[in-house]
């Protein structure tokens, strides 16, 4: 009963820990960010007078509404087909008999294992060889093609937790393979597929390398890619700065915090199947 209670209270001061290490950042940006433009805030400090004009001059200075515009766009293209290819490709792989289906799953896992990065020179060539460079298909092509191995391994690992007496029953009744993914298990496979939504938002929002490196138009890129242009500018304007990263963070807040119960009741989900 001691150890359990002593395990129990070291679990609560490591969330605690946790939530404080978090938590911190954001609050120095915010404070931050209410200074007077042009200063050197030191620590905490709250203002005297909070300047809350400064995120309105970041909103204009960093064309926020185009930013918002562009991101929007970039987000539609790459979620929603990235969803389908995955879900249909983790279906094939993981509840499908088909055949070569271990070796075409291994190579999504070893595609998990390949940092982008590295291969960021090459696809700038394929990608100015194909016309792509500083339009938004440069970063829309290359992002569903990336999210596929983390997209395929999610989507399988629900698949392949589903009885196969589920699509036997509906092969009686007359269902083909394909009426069978889209009225049966697509419907039950909505937590996965919005869990997966969600993160891929989320990656989408924030990325940056590949925007920085194949748009030069600022507001061609996603808002976090945008942010490198703007601290270009306002690089010493430490306030400013502030007040446009949490601008641009502030999205994908409301989203996690809107969709968040969802999120993890399909991790607890995937938890309790396996």
């Amino acid at each position: 009963m001691i150890v359990q209670r002593r395990e129990a209270w070291t679990g609560r001061v490591f969330l605690v820990l946790l939530m404080v290490a978090t938590i911190v950042p954001f609050v120095s940006l915010f404070v931050t960010a209410l200074h007077q433009s042009g200063t050197y805030p030191a620590g905490l400090e709250w203002p005297s007078k909070p300047h809350w004009e400064n995120f309105l001059t970041a909103f204009t200075a960093a064309h926020m509404g185009e930013l918002l515009g562009s991101s929007v766009l970039i987000v539609l293209g790459v979620v929603p087909v990235s969803l389908l290819l995955a879900t249909m490709a983790g279906f094939a792989v993981g509840h499908l008999k088909m055949a070569g289906r271990r070796p075409v799953f291994l190579m999504f896992v070893l595609g998990l294992t390949l940092p982008y990065e590295s291969i960021i020179t090459p696809l700038y060539y394929q990608i100015r060889d194909m016309g792509l460079l500083n339009t938004r298909w440069a970063i829309i092509l290359p992002l569903i093609g990336l999210f596929m191995p983390f997209g395929v391994f999610w989507m399988r690992a629900h698949f392949v937790t589903m009885p196969g007496d589920v699509s036997e029953a509906a092969q009686i009744d007359g269902a083909n393979t394909w009426q069978q993914f889209w009225r049966i298990h697509v419907p039950l496979a909505m937590p996965a597929i919005s869990s997966l939504a969600i993160l891929l938002f989320l990656w989408t929002w924030n990325q940056f390398l590949l925007a920085i490196v194949l748009v030069d138009d600022p507001t061609q890129r996603t808002m976090a890619g945008a942010l490198g242009a703007f601290q270009g500018q306002w690089g010493t304007d430490i306030p400013l700065l502030c007040a446009g990263s949490l601008l641009v963070l502030t999205p994908t807040y409301v989203i996690f915090l809107i969709f968040q119960r969802r999120f993890v009741s399909a991790l607890l989900q995937g938890s309790l199947k396996g």
